[in-house]
């Protein structure tokens, strides 16, 4: 059954507050029909499986459910669910492709990073393809913060407050997850 069509114009962040307030899963199926399409995207770009990204997306959604009570509302609904979701991938390719993804990224001297050029520009100049087989090689923390960053254009103060951490340690994070992605890019 459907959610009721009074609900329809409700915004994320009042479905939320109803959502925890009354429990009602008819309500979070409402939250669900609004961003399964993009959630389930987001999953497939991590695992490249429509079987795997179909199971991530439905992980995606019933953790959220149980842990919708810890959105605060310090950013928007859907860059808090973003943000979920690619932790939640994140963790999923970790566990499951540790043994690559350690060999590729752990080889890399932190120190070294800092020596890399890590403009912006440097980034957009990237091939796609090659660009997608370098973020695949680097650890998921990185990707997460990269594509948050340049593919969902979350701004630093949002990174702030998804990561919980400084706007100094957002910056240094993410110039070094920069200089990861070019040097496995240019080692490829």
């Amino acid at each position: 059954m459907k959610a009721s069509n009074q609900f329809l114009n409700l915004t994320d962040e009042e479905l939320v507050d109803r959502i925890i307030k009354e429990k009602n899963t008819l309500l979070f199926e409402r939250l669900y029909d609004r961003y399964e399409r993009k959630v389930y995207n987001k999953c497939y770009g991590f695992v490249k499986s429509n079987s795997e990204a179909s199971d991530l997306t439905q992980d995606v959604f019933l953790k959220l459910f149980t842990k919708l009570y810890s959105y605060k509302g310090h950013s928007k609904f859907s860059t808090w669910l973003y943000s979920f979701t690619y932790n939640l991938c994140a963790n999923y390719v970790k566990r499951d492709k540790e043994s690559k993804i350690s060999r590729d990224s752990e080889s890399l001297d932190d120190e070294n990073h800092l020596l890399i050029d890590v403009s912006d520009d440097s980034l957009f100049q990237m091939r796609t393809e090659k660009l997608q087989k370098a973020l695949e090689l680097i650890d998921p923390s990185d990707k997460v913060i990269l594509l948050l960053k340049y593919q969902d254009d979350v701004s630093i103060k949002e990174l702030e407050t998804l990561l919980d951490i400084k706007e100094s340690a957002v910056k240094m994070r993410l110039k070094r997850a920069k200089a990861r992605v070019i040097e496995i890019y240019n080692s490829i």
